[in-house]
């Protein structure tokens, strides 16, 4: 065969052989055993790329789709098993530098014009070469080559578009940037690898690592390889700069040209003419042409910042600040910003903005973080240097205000926590830009101006300069300005932030500080005010300045030193002579009847300051003995409609009316701090020693009138607007919310004192405002905001809300009320008469319908029982025609009232509230539903209307419902309205919304009942009519006539069963019980006896399988085990073995129907065990199933078929982990019962099964050679496993020996033992693991002492092991946390605890006792043990060298070794002092 193949070598360069037929040989003679050619796999390799260079040489024309194999070729080859197999074993293949060349060649080809011929085979033969070492050499060998390649590499991906980038592409620059790290750090010379990585490296390297951070190649479906691939490439180019540019090599000439310093000893050779190498790189790093001008600023702006952290990185430690100073301005300097002029601001875009300024962020925090900027050094040795700068840096910023931006207050933050000295030349012009005229609305931009000015206002208060800061900012808001333009000086932010100062300042501070707010504000605003807009905004700002610095302030006690309160005072009496008085004076007399805007705004200014001086005040009298309140006591005072002048003295109360009427004009701060006033007024009224006199009594009821009716017109417009929290954002949007959080924040003062009218309108607003239906998700900044929903929302489920009884009954009036307005919407005749139908629909008072019950206690008219006449009413309703019907809309606006219905205490409801609210929403759930309802909203309807019955009838007050109708008749009214109202639900049996709807029905209908037997109400007539309804209802009669299933209703069968079986339910348990006398038990089990029949004949019929694959829902496997529970209870009551002949044939008329439906469940259960509610029915059924033996399938074993499919739940690897933790509880709780009832056999049988699981010879039992540390880390069995195996075998050898006689299988125990892993474990399975072991082993000691006579060694094998790793675990460890260390010190106890129960066996052990010191010598010599661990341990050595003798001590002492011996000698000599010496003094005492 040799010679038919042989001349293979002259057709590849045969001319006559054409391009086809040369590769299919080429191909055939790499792949095929039976070609033999001298050194094949180099001569193809040659041929392939000789045809290739000849064909780029233009020596060889061939076309494009030969080129294209050839390379392909090449790549077949280079990635191919048999060409690895080679080079491993040896064999050289020689690249050729042409090859290389031209795949150089090609990069450069792509890169430049973007031409894509060839270009993927390219890069998987270039691929190929460098990720097989021995091909690489051909790279590494020549540095000029991986040069190239890697730089056109980059400019490839830089220069393509998005979606036209290669996939190898990245790969292969990954390889390369990982080759050239090698070179770099074999590099010799640093001149090299810098010319090399600056001249051809570092821009398209910057240019591509800037697109990666951007994310510009992230493709869905890639992304996560993307990333991290993304993340390497970014890693090493770092790399490559840090090992090129910023050598350690380079710090000499780095010094050089930064420090200007003139060296004499400046090493020669390589680096004698490398004199400016920042210089160089800054050179390349600017230069416009290496990428697009859109990118250039971006790139440029990122790149700095990554070259000043490499070169800190790489440079900076102590002594090199200066030298890391002397870099920031020159990288500074390549950034747009730094060569701005004044006026310039707008040459930059914003995103450009956003780019540098975040860059001179991390280039400021740089020099925090790495403490480049001494003061004091730089003022002394440098001449202030880097102060200069940064000074030129803060210009640049207040000159170019970028309030927009939040990078731009981080920087200002950072230079003032630099030096303050930075921006106090600029501090009003900070101030103004950064705060007081700053126009911020981005959360994040809040967020960081906060942070300035906190940082601002901590800076002055540790400099004792507040004041100094304070006239500043006085100076900015008084000096000429747009005001109408600012915002709120004191906004929610700046205001938290000035509170935080103001709480930790000296009280002379503040009272500097309060004084030259005073000052300012009577010398620069008070006498322009007149008529100036702008003035009375700026006395707006002032006031709220003042508000802040009094609230805020530390308040005078007793322990205040007079000075200060004197002081105090003088300022108190000055505020109100000179600044709050004249300003109310303005408002007497208004120049028109039309209010002009300066005068409104003074209003606000003058009652907030008002307001203030109030509270304040009041504040001070009631905490300080030594201050004097101007303000007049209120006792004896005449109590007018306004009485403020007692709160405010010199201001008459004719003139409190003239303002009071002015302010109401607006609904701004103004008249909310007069409500304020009034407030503060009821306080003090409230104080007093008379405040339940008469007078009193009535001003308080004025002044809440006054509080309450004050906003009544604005809160009616129903604003959406949100508020800070901050008196001074008060305007006209906000003032409503303001309005309510004032009077439900004081409801508790105001309640008490309010007409029911104002009752009655509150609870109105609470209901108007309280949010329905879905959220709006609002902005991260307004979470924190106060709106009238969340006001609300708050209010109606704070626990104050039911102790205010006249506010919470007008608000029960207020929900009963809209709802049944919404359903008298619905009517469909006249309102008249629906009226005389439903009449409680229209009654405005609960106590009527409470009392309704009193009427019908009376007799009635003949033939009628009183208390059935509601009842009967409504039931001739549901069965003829409703005389409401509720659409959608109408439907969506009442299920937005069952929520706040839903979060009211409707189980804590008085009597006649109760008996409302159930005739309310029973009316609301029998209504009918119209055609535009679909059926999801209608279930959602009715469940949510039972769920709130059922929640009532569980309250205090449900017995009353009893007075007014018969359970029978609720009963029958529900289940007429929900059998007429099935036919239109279109859903499936199997859909979790009727499930839910159904579960709601059962438990409602259920506690009705349960509620019957509770209070004992003619149960044989109830339940007889209940009995009778069910069996004539419409879904029975259907069922029992047989008709076919397609004309039937299957969600009426579901109710009726459901109905059926809670019936069951409750009267199986009940009559079990016999509480009654004899008669009625005997007529309650005849009706019993008939509906488990009816149940019976249902629930055949419906589970009739609807289609192939059915399964079983958890409505009829729940009905079906109530079915069982009541046919089981009725077995057993009529007299056990004495059963009498009806009872009998009906279990055996449905023993069929219960083995089925098991039959049924053990196949499904894996498929039910991620329904929870299903499997739970299921075990229910089982266990019920398991304990009634007369059912049981006469050929298979129950316990075997119930074990092994729960074997299979358990097995099944599609359950995920969560789900077999959920049902572990439900699963335990029928394993108790099959184990409490199972035979021999079947524990037996459980036992096979678990200890198969527990397999010795497989689990943790591997080959010796095979047992390294991965593979005791790798543990192929769950520890879940192992526990409750250990739980269950130490069970079953606690029943001791006359349970297990054979000693034989009591020792394989310990072989159990041996095979459970102690190392590696986590602190957590630890701590589950070795307690366990530990019972394993106790339980042998005490329960089987025939066994330990010939069982000590594998006992003490087993124990030893436990000693050993409380060791291991109780080693103190170089590095790490104590954490476990409670873990390990109870494992200890236990160990200590065993030598105490083998020392009392001393008769067995003795012999033993000397192997059992030398163990525990030989492990405690390896570790250094904590000393808690260490003396518990000790503890229990001493109880066995306690059954040492002296020829034992002397043995010990001969034999181990001259290490071990010293640790002995050590042990020996503490049990002798501590312990042998303590128990012989302790005998000496016992008799």
């Amino acid at each position: 065969m040799a010679a038919v193949y042989s001349g293979i070598s002259l057709k590849l360069k045969s001319k006559t052989t054409s391009w086809e037929d040369k590769l299919k040989l080429a191909h055939f003679a790499w792949i095929s055993h039976q070609c033999f050619l001298p050194n094949k796999e180099q001569v193809l390799l040659d041929w392939a790329r000789q045809s290739l260079v000849a064909f780029y040489k233009k020596k060889l024309e061939l076309k494009e789709d030969i080129v294209e194999r050839l390379w392909i070729y090449i790549d077949n080859i280079l990635h191919s098993r048999k060409l690895q197999n080679l080079l491993k074993n040896g064999k050289t293949i020689n690249l050729q530098i042409s090859l290389v060349k031209i795949i150089n060649e090609r990069v450069a080809e792509f890169s430049l014009s973007g031409s894509q011929r060839n270009i993927c085979a390219v890069l998987r033969c270039c691929q190929g070469i460098l990720s097989t070492p021995a091909l690489a050499v051909i790279y590494t060998a020549k540095q000029e080559l991986m040069v190239a390649l890697l730089s056109q590499l980059c400019w490839s991906a830089c220069r393509q578009p998005e979606g036209a980038v290669v996939a190898q592409l990245f790969e292969v620059i990954h390889l390369a940037l990982g080759h050239y790290l090698l070179i770099l750090q074999q590099q010799v010379n640093p001149r090299r690898a810098f010319g090399d990585v600056t001249a051809h490296l570092l821009q398209p390297c910057l240019v591509l690592r800037h697109l990666l951070s951007g994310g510009t190649w992230t493709q869905a479906g890639q992304g996560q390889l993307r990333q991290l691939l993304s993340r390497d490439i970014r890693s090493q180019i770092e790399a490559v700069f840090r090992g090129g540019i910023f050598q350690p090599e380079l710090l000499s000439s780095y010094k050089e040209e930064l420090l200007d310093q003139q060296q004499g000893h400046v090493k020669t050779g390589a680096m004698k003419n490398l004199l400016a190498p920042m210089d160089t790189v800054l050179t390349r790093l600017v230069d416009a042409g290496y990428s697009a001008a859109s990118l250039h600023t971006s790139v440029v702006a990122n790149s700095v910042a990554l070259l000043y952290k490499l070169f800190l990185d790489s440079y900076f430690k102590e002594g090199n600040q200066l030298l890391c100073f002397r870099v920031l301005p020159r990288l500074f300097g390549c950034l747009k910003i730094s060569h701005l002029q004044e006026e310039q601001s707008k040459a930059l875009s914003t995103s450009d903005w956003t780019t540098e300024l975040l860059v001179v962020e991390q280039l400021l925090n740089s020099v925090a973080n790495n403490n480049i900027y001494n003061i004091a050094a730089d003022r002394i040795r440098h001449e202030e240097a880097q102060f200069r700068f940064y000074r030129r840096v803060a210009e640049l910023l207040i000159n170019h205000a970028q309030a927009p931006i939040p990078a731009w207050f981080r920087c200002l933050k950072t230079l003032i926590s630099l030096n303050h000295l930075i921006l106090e030349p600029d501090l009003d012009d900070l101030l103004a830009s950064a705060w007081i005229d700053a126009e911020v609305t981005e959360f994040r931009t809040k967020k960081a101006q906060e942070a300035l000015i906190h940082t601002v206002f901590q800076t002055y208060a540790k400099l004792r300069q507040v004041p100094r800061l304070f006239e500043e900012v006085l100076g900015v808001i008084c000096r000429p300005a747009a005001e109408a333009l600012r915002q709120p000086v004191l906004a929610s932010g700046p205001s938290t932030v000035l509170s935080a100062c103001l709480l930790e300042l000296s009280p002379s501070q503040i009272l500097d500080t309060w004084s030259l707010v005073l000052e300012k504000f009577q010398s620069l605003v008070l006498p322009y005010l007149q008529s100036d807009a702008d003035m009375a905004l700026k006395s707006l700002s002032l006031s709220s300045l003042l508000h802040c610095i009094m609230f805020n302030m530390r308040s005078l006690d007793s322990s205040t030193p007079l000075p200060i309160v004197r002081r105090t005072q003088c300022v108190m009496e000055r505020m109100l002579r000179e600044l709050v008085q004249p300003l109310l004076a303005l408002l007497l007399d208004p120049p028109g009847p039309e209010p002009e805007l300066w005068l409104q705004k003074v209003s606000d200014s003058a009652l907030l300051l008002s307001y203030t001086w109030a509270q304040v005040d009041t504040m001070f009298s009631l905490n300080c003995s030594q201050y004097r309140s101007m303000s007049r006591p209120l006792i004896g005072v005449a109590l007018e409609i306004s009485n403020l002048p007692s709160l405010l003295p010199g201001v008459k109360t004719q003139h409190w009316k003239k303002i009071e009427k002015f302010t109401a004009q607006f609904s701004t701060l103004g008249r909310y701090c007069l409500e304020q006033l009034y407030l503060q007024k009821m306080k003090r009224t409230l104080m007093q020693a008379s405040f339940r006199s008469e007078g009193a009594i009535q001003s308080l009821r004025c002044d809440a009138a006054f509080i309450i009716g004050s906003g009544r017109k604005s809160l009616n417009q129903r604003t959406t607007a949100s508020w800070d929290g901050q008196v001074g954002t008060v305007s006209g949007l906000t003032y409503p919310v303001a309005h309510w959080h004032l009077i439900v924040s004081n409801l508790t003062i105001l309640i008490s004192y309010l007409c029911p009218d104002d009752v009655g309108y509150l609870a109105s607003v609470l209901l108007r405002t309280l949010p329905m239906g879905k959220a709006q998700e609002g902005s991260i900044d307004e979470e924190a905001y106060i709106t009238l929903e969340k006001i609300s929302k708050a209010f109606l489920h704070s626990p104050l809300f039911p102790e205010m009884q006249s506010l919470h009954s007008a608000f029960l009036m207020c929900v009963t009320t809209s709802c049944s307005s919404i359903l008298c919407s619905g009517a469909q005749h006249d309102s008249g008469l629906v009226s005389q139908q439903l009449p409680w629909l229209f009654e405005k008072d609960h106590m009527v319908v409470g009392h309704w019950e009193n009427r019908f206690a009376k007799a009635g008219p003949e033939g009628i029982e009183p208390r059935g006449e509601i009842a009967q009413n409504l039931l001739s309703l549901v069965k003829s025609d409703f005389p409401i019907q509720l659409e959608g809309e109408q439907l969506e606006s009442i299920l937005g009232l069952l929520e706040v219905i839903s979060a009211l205490q409707l189980d804590s409801l008085l009597q006649p509230y109760h008996v409302h609210y159930f005739l309310l929403l029973l009316s609301m759930a029998i209504t009918k539903l119209g055609c535009s309802c679909p059926s999801s909203l209608a279930l959602k309807f009715l469940t949510t209307c039972y769920q709130l019955l059922g929640y009532l009838q569980r309250g205090k007050s449900a017995r009353s419902v009893f007075k007014t109708m018969y359970g029978s008749d609720i009963f029958e009214i529900v289940l007429t309205s929900l059998f007429r109202a099935s036919s239109r639900f279109l859903t499936e049996m199997d859909d979790p919304a009727w499930l839910e709807f159904l579960q709601v029905i059962g438990t409602f209908l259920e506690e009705l009942m349960q509620m019957l037997i509770q209070m004992k109400l003619s149960l044989v007539l109830n339940f007889r009519k209940i009995t009778a309804f069910l069996c004539s209802s419409k879904p029975y009669m259907e069922a029992a006539s047989s008709k076919r299933l397609e004309n039937q209703n299957p969600q009426g069968r579901q109710l009726l069963l459901v109905s059926l079986t809670r019936l069951c339910h409750v009267l199986g348990p009940f009559l079990k019980e016999q509480k009654l006398g004899q008669e009625a038990p005997a007529a309650l089990s005849e009706l019993l006896q008939q509906v488990v029949l009816q149940t019976g004949a249902v629930l055949q019929l419906c589970l009739v399988p609807e289609a192939q694959g059915w399964r079983l829902p958890s409505v009829l496997i729940s009905s079906v085990s109530m079915l069982m529970e009541a046919d089981l209870g009725q077995h057993c009551r009529d007299g056990g073995a004495d059963i009498s002949q009806g009872s009998d044939r009906t279990l055996l008329s449905h023993a069929a129907l219960y083995q089925s439906v098991y039959s049924q469940i053990l196949l499904e259960l894996p498929a039910l065990a991620g329904q929870d509610q299903s499997f739970r029915a299921a075990l229910q059924f089982l266990t019920l199933f398991f304990l009634a033996p007369e059912l049981h399938p006469k050929k298979d074993s129950v316990f075997t078929s119930m074990f092994h499919s729960v074997r299979r739940v358990l097995a099944d690897p599609e359950i995920p982990v969560q789900v077999t933790q959920d049902i572990e509880p439900h699963l335990g709780d029928l394993f108790t019962q099959m184990l409490e009832v199972g035979t021999t056999e079947d524990l037996r049988l459980v036992m096979q099964c678990i200890l198969q699981g527990l397999d010795v010879s497989n689990m943790w039992k591997a080959d010796v050679q095979l047992l390294n540390r991965e593979a005791c880390q790798e543990q192929p069995v769950s520890l879940t496993v192992v526990g409750p195996v250990l739980d269950v075998l130490a069970a079953l050898l606690r029943q001791g020996e006359e349970a297990i006689g054979n000693p034989h299988h009591v020792s394989l125990a310990f072989s159990i033992l041996l095979t459970v892993p102690l190392d590696h474990l986590k602190p957590l399975e630890y701590g589950s693991v070795f307690p366990r072991l530990h019972n394993v082993l106790f339980s042998i000691l005490q329960c089987h002492p025939k066994v330990m006579l010939k069982a000590i060694p594998s006992f003490l094998n087993s124990f030893n092991r436990l000693v050993f790793s409380v060791m291991r675990e109780g080693r103190q460890k170089d590095k790490g946390s104590t954490d476990d260390l409670p873990t390990v010190l109870k494992c200890a106890r236990l160990v200590e605890r065993m030598y105490s129960h083998i020392a009392a066996r001393a008769e067995e052990f003795t012999v033993f006792s000397p192997f059992m010191v030398a163990q525990y010598v030989l492990e405690v010599q390896k570790v250094t043990l904590y000393p808690a661990v260490k003396s518990l341990l000790q503890e229990g050595i001493y109880l066995i060298l306690d059954l040492c003798i002296e020829p034992d001590i002397q043995f010990l002492r001969a034999s181990l070794q001259p290490g071990m011996r010293d640790i002995f000698k050590e042990l020996y000599n503490d049990y002798l002092k501590y312990h042998r010496a303590k128990h012989e003094g302790e005998k000496r005492y016992t008799a």
